[in-house]
């Protein structure tokens, strides 16, 4: 038992302070730090990784794995879209199908798509389908109108003024003037009692069909006099534009036409004589079904010639202006003389 410091003695020594030094080592706790944990998740990813790569070997066929194979290595000839379904890796197969089809080691897996040569592809039916289609209906749509005007008295002798022609923008109805006939008033877009009795049976058989129109102005070489507000350009499109609206009173609906349009003495249908009436003419076209449109709109269209039928003169008469009668030679100077 200790004594007092008031019962020490004299000579007696003061007792040393104990001192507890306490010392925390770091960087050895938990069985070497956590280190190794870094090294074990490493080594059970690449782990699942060979475990994953080993299950697809036995759960895939030969040609799966070639076409795995060209999916990650694609070549010149064939590049691999990365998307679902038939164009994905398996090419629309499940994993685990079974290939009962035989084939040979050399083979590639993947699903190849041929494409016809000359064709365009983006439909069902192929183009030349729906030509061969269009032309059945046309042909019989121009016995329609021939058979309607031979039956009616007031247009029987019209039939030289109607021609029928397949471009390649569709098919092409061309209702020409003659010497002793014109459509319309001189110089203006007013439609004839006859003309517009003819656009009547025109419409009334092309409303069995649902091609779009396309109405083409055409007028004469013959200039308008200097100082006029009017020229071939506007009374073409107001011929073009007064016969759209007859087809539409007839039946044809309007979002069945697709371009109405003016084009004044640019396509001549006699180019030797500028002046011939029979240049003075309406295009009512069916275009082809499913081309919305014509080549001239996707570039590399018809040019005149194509347009132009190849019996252009058939049934028509000579060229030369003198070798017209008397009659027609007078028509032709009254309409000059209103134009200017």
């Amino acid at each position: 038992m200790a004594q007092s410091p008031s019962k020490r003695g004299k000579n007696e020594p003061e007792p040393r302070p104990i001192i507890i030094k306490k010392i925390i080592a770091e960087g050895h706790g938990g069985h070497h730090g956590g280190a190794w944990k870094v090294a074990y998740a490493d080594f059970v990813t690449a782990m699942m990784a060979f475990f994953l790569l080993m299950w697809l070997l036995g759960a895939t066929s030969e040609k799966q794995r070639k076409g795995i194979a060209d999916y990650f290595s694609p070549t010149l000839v064939q590049m691999k879209e990365k998307s679902a379904g038939s164009n994905g890796i398996f090419g629309g197969d499940s994993i685990i199908a079974a290939d009962k089809y035989p084939h040979r080691a050399a083979q590639t897996g993947s699903k190849s798509l041929t494409i016809p040569k000359d064709t365009t592809g983006g439909t069902k039916e192929g183009s030349a389908a729906l030509k061969s289609r269009d032309r059945v209906a046309f042909q019989k749509l121009k016995a329609m109108i021939e058979a309607k005007m031979a039956a009616d008295p007031k247009l029987k002798d019209m039939a030289k003024n109607v021609r029928f022609m397949e471009t390649r923008e569709g098919l092409r109805i061309d209702l020409v003037d003659q010497a002793d006939f014109a459509m319309f008033q001189t110089g203006t877009g007013v439609l004839m009692p006859k003309a517009r009795a003819l656009m009547g049976q025109v419409a009334s058989v092309i409303k069995s069909v649902d091609n779009e129109v396309i109405v083409r102005g055409h007028t004469d070489g013959m200039p308008y006099s200097a100082g006029r507000t009017v020229n071939n350009w506007t009374l073409s499109s107001d011929r073009a534009e007064s016969t759209r609206k007859a087809l539409s009173e007839f039946g044809i609906p309007d979002k069945r036409f697709l371009r109405i349009e003016g084009v004044a003495d640019r396509e001549p249908f006699v180019p030797e004589d500028p002046y011939d009436p029979r240049n003075r003419r309406m295009s009512v076209t069916l275009a082809w079904t499913g081309e919305g449109g014509t080549d001239d709109q996707q570039g590399g269209g018809p040019g005149l010639e194509e347009r132009r039928p190849v019996d252009l003169m058939a049934n028509s008469g000579p060229n030369d202006p003198t070798a017209m009668p008397a009659e027609a030679r007078a028509a032709m100077a009254a309409a000059k003389a209103a134009k200017h």
